[in-house]
């Protein structure tokens, strides 16, 4: 089965497309074609997107699935005139939320992903530039202010998950590549020896670290299978012996990847 699914918004959708992705995720055996459109802030858009969701009716055959966070009051009258299944999310929710806490809600477009009194969008871009400076072992001398540091072999997904924990939680993490002389001192480096409570290991299997090295370097020692599965093989022994917790990275997403490590380590989120 195939379904069309619509994420819609008056600000950046963000809060639409994760809830609705969550949500759908949970239905495996339907196919969706998942559209995000944000900034829906006019009447004309409004008219504009019910005729893009009457479209995908008609094309599919079966009402699009339409999540949405549209606050304006005009603009959600004209959506609902779509044929479409709506799930109003602020409505959903908010309602009870105003009961329980004997308050009104402000309705107020973009909220959470603006840059408000409260915010902490700069602590997140502050941490986006630690996370790029401190990538890949470039610096070493401002771990002492790094929440974490990501330990493993080059291409296991350090520097990913270190700018989304960054982006994301305003997590200061830095990034340290462990090299074959590392493994073949068979300790930590001494850059890392006294932030030992910082450091986190990632580890991957060693033909997914083939494939993405040798797509970097075809045909190189540096991307072989050989040379993976001993660089592998040999930080997964280091992370034991010096007691390092560590995930394998290789079936988990980013944000479940952050998520484990964030737990793990006891780091808290800097939400708002």
């Amino acid at each position: 089965m195939k379904r069309t699914a619509f994420f819609i918004s008056d600000g950046t959708g963000i809060t639409a497309e994760t809830l609705g992705q969550s949500l759908l995720a949970q239905f495996e055996n339907i196919q969706f074609t998942k559209l995000t459109r944000p900034y829906i802030d006019s009447v004309d858009k409004a008219r504009a997107m019910v005729q893009q969701i009457d479209a995908a009716a008609e094309r599919d055959g079966v009402r699009p699935i339409i999540f949405d966070t549209i606050v304006n009051r005009d603009i959600r009258a004209i959506l609902d005139t779509a044929n479409g299944f709506m799930i109003d999310i602020f409505s959903t929710f908010l309602s009870p939320l105003e009961q329980e806490l004997s308050s009104h809600s402000s309705y107020s477009v973009g909220k959470s992903h603006s840059i408000g009194q409260h915010s902490n969008y700069m602590e997140r871009i502050e941490a986006v530039n630690f996370a790029l400076d401190n990538d890949d072992g470039a610096r070493t001398h401002y771990y002492d202010k790094a929440d974490l540091i990501l330990v493993g072999v080059s291409r296991c997904g350090k520097t990913p998950t270190c700018l989304y924990m960054a982006m994301q939680y305003g997590i200061r993490a830095a990034n340290y590549p462990l090299t074959e002389d590392d493994m073949e001192r068979l300790q930590l480096p001494d850059s890392l020896k006294k932030y030992r409570e910082k450091l986190f290991g990632l580890t991957i299997d060693p033909d997914r670290l083939t494939a993405i090295r040798h797509e970097r370097k075809p045909n190189s020692r540096y991307a072989s299978y050989a040379q993976c599965e001993f660089e592998v093989r040999e930080v997964e022994s280091l992370f034991r012996r010096e007691n390092i917790a560590f995930i394998n990275s290789t079936h988990f997403s980013v944000e479940e990847i952050s998520a484990k490590i964030l737990v793990e380590k006891g780091v808290e989120r800097r939400l708002k």
